[in-house]
């Protein structure tokens, strides 16, 4: 094991002088000197690395598969991965929004360090509403920086190859094309060696004018974007190296549109006839189980490439279900919100021999916590981060650091329609809510949520009350006080950006 086995991160209850953060190329030159310093290349060699394989999908809600509880999606593959490890039931998106959980995920960093808290544009500027709001949010942010050190480079400076494929959605999009990789600032910028743009067979590749026709009956359309990704696994049978692969499908997210119509059949058959949003569900339930035979393929692909025994399989969600496609309940609200239903989803991981299968955890775990646990168990440089190592939970689902997880979401959703969104956010509206800005910090079972308009609180015991029904705000009037203070503490530290009151 390299020396750097036992580095952690800074946490995100530990303040981070950012002046004593150096650029990216400084950064990764002395993580390669301080390897090449400590570890020769036959002890390099004999260190136990895992292949790394991070699935992260797309809108996927926490209640969507089958072993979460869904009643009628059918996730043979999902269930099956879980099975054979270790599926976490508080498992958290840094965001409720793409782009800045895909932000906070690749650097191990919140969002609001990072000042990357919304949805990448094509253009600088501010959010445009279809009426008048109380606060200005912060200007958009477009890229990640390239400054920024990310989960691909640390595993590379210890010798792993890295790859990417399927959606990157942290550049703004190149030449106004929806979520096309921008040259300056794509994954081979960010430190994946190979990096492949496809969508695949989701509609975001389809020809409106003429889309694809129907699939045969039984059968699964193939799709560009795995076989590329299962190819890269296979072809790493005899490889030297150790590696990352990021599978970032676009699964299940909009336009929920499938040709698979013997599956909507299928689902007919299930689907309850006077169940809410009923022609939705059954295409995002045909979605849904077209993704989980996504990740059948590139598990399948692991076994035959002879790594299953070496490969750490990790699969989350970027942020919660759609609310007119997901219903998300028990969990209230959705995407774009921080209740439980826009930040809370599926995350699962697999590794024979080092995680117990068949183990469930309570214990909450939160997307930045990725990068300094993938690197610290490569041994890397883990350092620099708000995420913490949680190794020690693989081993040990019990295993409950005492520390806090934050969310901040200083903007306004949806932009284009606000005044049309129902005011209330409730438990399977499937409709679009109003958002406000908002931030959010939870520390054991209480998770206290600030609203930046009018300065208010609400506070839940979200391991009792996982619908957040009951605002304990009043009641456990201290608590909230300590949280907020908390909160507003690690916001100052981290130099966040709000939403203010216009001049």
């Amino acid at each position: 094991m390299s020396v750097f086995a036992d580095a952690c991160g800074y946490g995100l209850n530990d303040s981070i002088d950012n002046r004593t953060i150096t650029m990216k190329a400084t950064s990764l030159f002395l993580l390669s000197m301080l390897l090449i310093f400590f570890s020769s290349p036959a002890q390099a060699t004999e260190a136990h690395q895992p292949n790394i394989v991070f699935i992260l999908v797309d809108d996927l809600g926490w209640s969507d598969l089958h072993c979460y509880g869904h009643r009628y999606h059918h996730t043979p593959h999902l269930d099956r991965l879980a099975a054979e490890g270790l599926r976490f039931t508080a498992g958290y998106s840094p965001a409720p929004i793409c782009s800045a959980a895909r932000a906070s995920i690749l650097t191990g960093k919140t969002v609001a360090r990072l000042g990357f808290e919304f949805v990448t544009k094509n253009t600088p500027g501010r959010q445009s509403l279809d009426i008048d709001v109380p606060l200005l949010t912060p200007e958009l942010t477009l890229n990640l920086p390239t400054a920024e050190v990310t989960i691909a480079e640390r595993l590379a400076a210890v010798g792993y190859q890295t790859a990417f494929f399927g959606k990157w959605h942290v550049s703004q999009h190149y030449q106004r094309r929806y979520l096309a990789w921008h040259p300056d600032f794509g994954p081979k910028q960010q430190g994946f060696a190979v990096a492949g743009e496809d969508f695949g067979d989701h509609p975001y590749a389809w020809d409106k004018k003429h889309p694809p026709s129907p699939a045969p009956g039984g059968v699964f359309p193939r799709d560009s974007m795995i076989q590329r990704t299962a190819d890269f696994i296979r072809r790493q049978a005899d490889a030297t190296k150790p590696y990352f692969l990021m599978a970032s499908s676009f699964y299940v997210h909009t336009p929920v549109k499938t040709r698979c119509r013997w599956l909507v059949e299928k689902y007919e058959r299930h689907l309850p006839p006077d169940a809410k949003h009923r022609r939705q569900r059954l295409e995002y339930a045909a979605f849904v189980e077209t993704l989980d035979h996504h990740v059948g393929t590139i598990l399948d692909a692991i076994d035959q490439s002879g790594q299953r025994e070496n490969t750490l399989v990790f699969f989350m969600s970027d942020n919660g279900g759609h609310p007119e496609y997901c219903a998300n309940a028990p969990l209230r609200g959705s995407k774009w919100n921080l209740y439980e239903g826009g930040i809370r989803i599926p995350m699962i991981a697999r590794w024979p021999g080092k995680i117990d299968a068949g183990v469930t955890s309570d214990t909450p775990v939160i997307g930045y916590d990725l990068s300094p646990t993938f690197v610290s168990l490569a041994g890397g440089d883990a350092r620099g981060v708000d995420g913490i190592d949680m190794q020690r939970v693989l081993r040990e689902p019990s295993w409950k650091p005492d520390r806090h997880l934050l969310w901040h979401f200083p903007y306004y959703h949806p932009e284009k329609t606000f005044s049309k969104a129902i005011d209330k956010i409730g438990v399977d509206d499937f409709t679009t809510s109003k958002t406000r800005p908002q931030s959010a910090l939870r520390k054991g079972n209480y998770k206290l949520i600030h609203f930046a308009e009018d300065d208010r609180v609400e506070l839940y015991d979200v391991a009792a009350d996982i619908s957040e029904a009951n605002d304990l705000s009043q009641s456990h009037a201290e608590i909230a006080a300590q949280l907020r203070e908390t909160l507003q503490q690690q916001l100052d530290a981290m130099n966040a950006r709000r939403a203010v009151v216009w001049e």
